[in-house]
Order: structure tokens, then sequence, then C-alpha cells
């Protein structure tokens, strides 16, 4: 089939699985409006603010969109159609769930961070774990999403890229401590207007340059350096899932103005992040109908060199600006909410309470501080190590989701199976890895098989327990 074909098809996919299978999340997760949530019981003006479910929604998107919904599938397109198999899967299965389930247990527990969420169903000891970190993940996160946009800026302007790294950074560190309506509330419908712009745009020059109806597509195999098992599945994260995003969902889970509307907010924004990625792989295949000279063009520039290329053709000089600013405009939004993301994991784990500005600033300098030495180190070699702890955080609360489930005599298999998957996929990662411990493939499937067995078996045996 060509590419607007396999697109067509995924993005109906996608719609279905809103509609069918996010009625087992709602059934699973019983939402009560009756029930008031923490944005009402626990208003302080700066995060605990109601807003509506529309508004919600939008930063559930903006903020978990990042970088990763564009890089990760173009660099997933070197896989063929494989790659849009994978969003659609993971999108519902995987990722919709753990989204879902991460936001609605911090609604439930008074829009508390992750690691407390975390700490309720699997003990003590991982809640100290995942202090640190989840904390170590969303500072990598806002460090990478500092770098990537300004090289995106700086490529297309004369200004040098640290320029931009300053510019973002102070960007960051206002939306950090300012009220959450105050700049991610205002300026979001902003960057949403370019999000649009790039989404939409970029799917229609598709058909009308021709591209959608061009040579089909072949499932070819990946280069013999880039195995399909485990690399696509640590590849292709944000659009697929992501443990980020149940950093970014305590954010939302404080302003939600009522259970209901957690579907759309944080299902639903998954579901759209995985219409992005399937946009952005599709394009990959479609204008690289070679993986060779699509492999080229990412080691002559990175994915930022595609971006800048497929916006171009597509769209011309400016219209490919605007999609490019679009593409720009997913790290910053994820990046800014990232610190804030850290700033109140901080402040959760050593009581600080944040109605008050100087207490934020206590938090919020050092924060930036280290942000700002972690902005030296090579880009490559953060987003290699972000990666696998991106996919690792992500398998711990589907396994927190699965344990709340089995805890309540509910069905647990849609969180224990993804989770099962991704343990083997985040265990036969490490070990094959060259950042890991470097072992054959076959040894290290082998490995990640069985811890992926382990923990099912330990999960089925005491899963039901109190930890």
């Amino acid at each position: 089939m060509p590419p607007g074909a396999y697109l067509a098809i995924s993005l109906a996919a996608l719609v279905c699985g809103y509609l069918l299978y996010g009625r087992l999340m709602v059934r699973l997760m019983r939402p009560d409006n009756a029930r008031p949530t923490p944005a009402c019981t626990m208003a302080d003006g700066v995060d605990y603010v109601t807003m509506p479910a529309k508004s919600v929604f939008l930063i559930q998107l903006l903020n978990i969109a990042g970088i990763g919904p564009v890089y990760g599938p173009i660099l997933g397109a070197l896989y063929g159609p494989w790659a849009l198999v994978w969003i659609v899967l993971g999108s519902i299965f995987a990722g919709g769930v753990h989204d879902y389930f991460s936001g609605m247990l911090s609604v439930r527990r008074g829009g508390l961070s992750l690691p407390d969420v975390v700490g309720d169903h699997l003990g003590t000891s991982m809640r100290r774990f995942m202090q640190v970190f989840s904390l170590v993940v969303v500072v990598l996160v806002g460090v990478v999403f500092v770098t990537g946009p300004a090289r995106l800026l700086s490529d297309m302007t004369t200004i040098p890229v640290m320029t931009w790294v300053v510019v973002i950074f102070a960007y960051y560190f206002l939306a950090t401590i300012l009220p959450i309506d105050v700049v991610i509330g205002r300026v979001y419908p902003i960057f949403a207007g370019s999000l649009l712009v790039m989404a939409v745009g970029l799917t229609a020059a598709l058909f009308v340059e021709g591209h959608a109806t061009g040579a089909p597509l072949a499932w070819t195999a990946p280069p013999a350096d880039l195995p399909m098992w485990p690399l696509l599945f640590i590849t292709i994260a944000c659009g697929a899932i992501s443990g980020f995003h149940a950093t970014q969902s305590p954010l939302m889970a404080r302003c939600l103005p009522d259970e209901r509307s957690g579907l759309p907010v944080f299902y639903g924004a998954m579901i759209a992040e995985g219409a992005l990625a399937l946009i952005w792989a599709t394009l990959g295949m479609a204008l690289y109908p070679d993986p060779a000279k699509l492999q080229a063009a990412i080691a002559a520039g990175g994915p930022g060199k595609v971006v800048n290329d497929v916006s171009m053709e597509l769209m011309g000089p400016a219209g490919g600006i605007l999609a490019i600013l679009g593409v720009i405009v997913l790290p910053i939004t994820s990046g800014d909410t990232a610190f804030r993301s850290a700033r109140l994991t901080i402040a959760d784990v050593l009581g600080i309470a944040q109605r008050e500005r100087h207490r934020r600033l206590l938090i919020a300098l050092p924060l930036f501080a280290l942000g700002a030495t972690l902005s030296q180190v090579n880009f490559e070699v953060i987003w290699r190590y972000f990666g696998w702890a991106n996919q690792v955080l992500a398998t711990l609360v589907l396994w927190t989701a699965a344990v709340f489930l089995a805890r309540g005599g509910m069905f647990h298999w849609p969180a224990s199976l993804p989770a099962s998957f991704m343990t083997a996929v985040c265990a036969t990662y490490i070990c094959h890895a060259r950042i890991g411990l470097n072992l054959p493939l076959v040894v290290s499937s082998w490995m990640g098989g069985a811890a992926a067995v382990l923990t099912l078996a330990l999960f089925l045996s005491r899963g039901r327990h109190k930890a």
C-alpha cells in the first residue's frame, strides 16, 4: 500500500481504540463526578487551579508531546511500516493505559507527584527510588528539550545556539515558578496554533504533492546494526508509551474539573500524540522511500535535518518555517512543565508548600543551576540514557496500575500485560546496549524474557497484598 493508505488506516485505528478501549478504562477506574477533584478541594491559585476540561486537555497534550513524537518516529521510520504498527498498538494498549492511570491515581491522591502515587502501591522502598529516578528523568527531559529546539532555532537564524539556550531557560524559569494559569495557561493556545499548522499542513501537503500515493511502503529488514527488537520500542517512546508522561499527569490532576474528564485529558492526549507520531513516521518513509537515504540524512544532521528538509519541501519557505516552528513548540511545551514537575516533586518530598513565591524560588534556583550544567553535556549521550530510563519509568507505572487493579479485585491484564512486555524490552535493551552489559542479542533477549516472566509471576503471587 502507498504511504497515505497506511496513514489513513492507522489514524482510523487510533480513533477506534479511543472509543472502544477507552470505555474499558472508564469501567476499571469508575470515575465519579460527585467526587470533588483536588483542583476544587485544594485550590491555591498556583498549582491547584480549576480549568475547563478542553484547556486541561490542550495543556496535557502539549506537556507530553515533546520532541519525542517527531524525532523518535523519524528514527523509527528506518523500520518501515512496523513503526506504524507499534505506534498504533502502543498508544492504545500501553501508552493510553499508562497515561490514564497515572493521571487518575494522582487525582485520587490529591494531585500528589508520581513517587507518592507509585509508593502507595509498590511500597516505601519504591517510593524512595522513584523520588530520585523520576526527578532525574524530568531534569534530563528539561535539558534535552532546551538543546533540541535551540539547535532548530539557530539553524533558522544567525543567532548562536547558546543564546537560544539562555532564552529558552529564561522562559522555563518563569513557567516553573509562576501560577500555572499565568504563563502556561495563556501561551499554550498560541503554541497550539503552531502545532495545528504543523500537523494539518504537512498531512495535507503529503497528499497534495503526491507523496501519499507514491511507491508502496516496503516491509524491509532494518539496518544490521539497528535490530528491531528491542530498539524500535526504545526509539519510538513518545507516541507509543513514555514514562515522562506520568511525571506530567499530576500537573493536570491538580487542574482537572471533574473525574470523567480524565479519559479525554489523559487517555485522549496520548491518542492525539500517537497521531502526531504517525504523521512524522509516514513523512519519513514517504519522502525517503529508501531507508539508506533516510539513514544518510539522519547521519548528516540528525532528525532535525529531516524535519527541516521535509517541511521546506512540502510547504515551501513560508509554510515550512511555520511547520518547523510547530516542531519547536513541542519540546518547549514539555521542557517548561518538566522543570515545573521537578519543582513539585521536590516540594512533595520535602513537604514545602508552594503558595508563596520565595518557597518556589528556593527549589527552582538550584534546580535550574543543575539543568544549565547538564545542558553542556553531549546531546546524543544524554538522549541514549534518557531513552532507556524513560521506558523503565513507564514500566514501573504500568506495574503500579496493575497492582491498583489487582488489589481492587478488578481485571488487571490491561495493565499487567503491557507491563510485562515493557519489562522484557527494557531488560533486553540494557543487557544488549553498549551503555549497558553489551551482551549478544540472543542472550539479552533470553534474559529480557526471563525478567518479564519472573516479574509477572511475582505480581501474580503478591500483587493483591499490601506492600
